[in-house]
């Protein structure tokens, strides 16, 4: 596509940086050394996966993302941690892939659950290779985790997983049918689509804690869950807009805002970095007027809010430090704030059948 000199270059990213300040940047001693083992594993696991996919998934760096998010974590949760991650990118690799039809998507859905202990199902030719591989390699660390983790927490885990798996099949519908969503109904969706609540769910495992249902369901230990999700899925939007942008994919809440509230580019950004903004204010007035429940489960309550706050720096500063959204201009845009808009990829149709063996998501390539 020709430039325009009407259309803006480049975007300013809001300073979230200087508001998780005042949070502990960590990162897991052992945290590269474990990244690296995760993803040998995944990629041996899938010996079909292509070149591109391979790249996508190395690209991605999940196991450093634990690394900082889980830092206090036993180094053999977080190698369990590191393998969940590892595999739901590569499950987001399959969804990407097959166009993100409602069906399919249901489909590849009912195979995670089968995989992780849900529900039978019986896979069609078309998905056959991919349905096992799936329920293959989930056994190498669902195995060990249901072992290790007491009850409570897998079931967390699962209803989270629930809301995940809700969340974009929902999301595909929307991308079937043309839906336009709210702001409200994008946000809320958007918390589902993340899966940060699955990543929520394993704090207690990282920590080896376990809050009573009366703590973890009271209303300001979930509120908390709320405000760190909506950090991390929006500061997200900001993160992968450009490379969104250059791929042609519109299902971003920037590109809702420009297209249905008015907004340019940047004033979209400013938008959504308020609202970053606004969920860290609110997370530090919630934790400030948490009730009691007792020096014991207080202590526990402390380690669980904190592990909330390593994801909330930790991931901001993970997505700075690889190359799935900035490039190689992480540091550069750390410093300065400028993210030089990509050129658009010409938009090309998949001719024929939708395939289910490349595994290449174009925005991670």
């Amino acid at each position: 596509m020709a430039a325009n000199s009407s259309q803006p270059t480049y975007f300013i990213f809001p300073d979230l940086v200087s508001h998780c300040i005042k949070y502990p940047l960590n990162y897991h001693s052992n945290g590269d050394e474990i990244a690296n083992q995760s993803i040998e594993w995944l990629i041996s696991s899938c010996p079909d996966l292509s070149l591109e996919g391979r790249r996508a998934i190395s690209n991605m760096e999940a196991g450093k993302l634990v690394a900082f998010t889980y830092p206090s974590a036993t180094s053999s949760r977080l190698r369990i941690i590191a393998d969940f991650m590892n595999y739901f990118s590569y499950f987001d690799i399959i969804c990407d892939d097959i166009a993100a039809r409602e069906a399919d998507i249901k489909e590849l859905c009912d195979v995670a659950r089968k995989a992780l202990g849900y529900i039978p199902t019986t896979p069609t030719e078309e998905t056959r290779a991919v349905v096992l591989n799936l329920e293959r390699i989930a056994s190498d660390f669902w195995a060990p985790f249901i072992t290790d983790a007491v009850p409570g927490v897998q079931q967390r885990l699962k209803t989270a997983l629930e809301h995940y798996f809700e969340g974009i099949q929902i999301q595909a519908k929307s991308r079937d049918t043309s839906l336009s969503p709210d702001l409200g109904s994008y946000i809320t969706v958007r918390r589902n689509t993340s899966g940060h609540e699955s990543c929520i769910a394993l704090i207690e495992y990282a920590l080896d804690i376990y809050l009573p249902d009366r703590v973890f369901e009271h209303d300001s230990i979930q509120e908390l869950n709320r405000w760190t999700t909506n950090f991390v899925a929006l500061s997200n939007d900001i993160l992968s807009y450009n490379v969104e942008q250059a791929s042609g994919s519109n299902h971003n809440i920037i590109d809702l805002l420009m297209e249905y509230h008015g907004h340019t580019l940047q004033s979209a950004v400013d938008y959504v970095g308020n609202l970053c903004i606004q969920s860290i204010e609110e997370f530090d007035r919630g934790r400030n007027q948490l009730p009691s429940w007792g020096a014991e489960i207080d202590a526990k309550v402390t380690k669980y809010v904190e592990g909330l706050q390593d994801w909330i720096v930790g991931s901001l500063h993970w997505s700075f430090q690889n190359d799935r959204y900035l490039g190689t201009d992480g540091d550069e845009v750390m410093r300065t704030g400028i993210v030089q808009l990509l050129p658009r990829k010409a938009h090309q149709e998949k001719g024929g059948e939708e395939t289910w063996s490349c595994m290449v998501n174009p925005r991670y390539s």
